[in-house]
């Protein structure tokens, strides 16, 4: 990571980051803000991970899912966040070339991850819901780890090779990237090398990677709708469109954004519009998914009840 960012003729070692203003009066309030959502976020996503770890009763496919999601929106978060509280707190707002191309390639590698990762818990919910007798089946261990394990993968590969590409480019000044964390488009705006094949590539992978598994996160709910209102009782009905519209408002968010983000064409207009989007994703989703798909559910809650039962014991 150390030559990002140092082609020939490269003078800029540094950006800046503005974020959202360096008014000295909306510091300490943006930084108490952050701080009580990112440790809320994290602490959330914890328990969650501990307790489909620990709790044998939580050894399924769609809990093993919402592990490896909880384990991935901490990274997530983590990604973004510290470095923006400390800015709020120390006022430094400088970041490496180095620095700002690694907090990208980690960033876009979970970002695309989740992708994935929410397509394949809407087909583990698809085959649950509407295929129940040939559930155990076709959702095994093995796919199980193969979906996640892919989601990662795919992740990985296609931001080496869009960093990859960054790296290439020169960047002469100025060095104050637009935004709150390094992304991709205000930071190749600084390059004075010619981004088209960047620009075109972050394009084809945002494309790519948000639509197709938006399209099908949205047709296995629109399934499990469709085989929900065949369900008799009125109580099963109301319970199980309440899941189902809690999960489509927050995949609605996350694709939302990232596609009004990456896909749809850039004007300067939209700029600090970009900044807000781009908080529903980084901050918004990692916060409220553990709420939506792990703690307002019964097994979770009493597996919760359990361990602090131990722990009563033990102490």
């Amino acid at each position: 990571m150390e030559n990002f960012g140092r082609g020939n003729g490269t003078e800029i070692t540094t950006f800046t980051l503005l974020g959202f203003g360096n008014d000295p009066n909306l510091q300490i309030p943006f930084f108490m803000v952050f701080v009580i959502i990112y440790t809320v976020t994290v602490v959330g996503n914890i328990i969650i991970i501990t307790l489909v770890i620990s709790d044998h009763h939580l050894h399924t496919p769609m809990y093993y899912f919402l592990g490896n999601l909880s384990c991935l929106e901490t990274c997530y978060t983590s990604t973004v966040l510290p470095r923006m509280l400390a800015s709020f707190l120390t006022g430094d707002r400088t970041i490496s070339v180095g620095g700002c191309f690694t907090q990208f390639f980690w960033f876009g590698t979970l970002a695309i991850a989740e992708c994935y990762l929410l397509a394949a818990m809407s087909y583990d919910r698809y085959l649950a819901i509407c295929k129940p007798l040939h559930y155990a089946t076709l959702m095994d261990g093995k796919l199980c780890f193969l979906l996640s394990a892919g989601s990662w993968l795919c992740g990985i590969t296609v931001m080496t090779i869009v960093v990859s590409l960054m790296s290439e480019l020169n960047f002469c000044g100025p060095s104050e990237v637009d935004h709150f964390f390094c992304e991709l488009a205000p930071v190749i705006n600084l390059s004075c090398s010619d981004t088209t094949m960047v620009a075109l590539v972050g394009l084809i992978v945002s494309v790519i990677d948000a639509i197709p598994s938006c399209l099908l996160t949205l047709m296995s709910y629109v399934c499990i709708i469709a085989t929900i209102l065949r369900i008799p009782s009125s109580t099963g009905r109301k319970k199980a469109f309440s899941t189902c519209s809690s999960h489509l408002i927050v995949v609605s968010i996350f694709y939302g954004s990232l596609i009004f983000v990456y896909v749809l064409p850039k004007k300067e207009a939209l700029r600090e519009v970009d900044k807000i989007f781009s908080v529903f994703y980084t901050v918004l989703t990692p916060l409220i998914n553990p709420l939506i798909y792990s703690l307002r559910n019964k097994e979770v809650k009493e597996a919760l009840r359990r361990v602090i039962s131990k722990c009563r014991v033990l102490t």
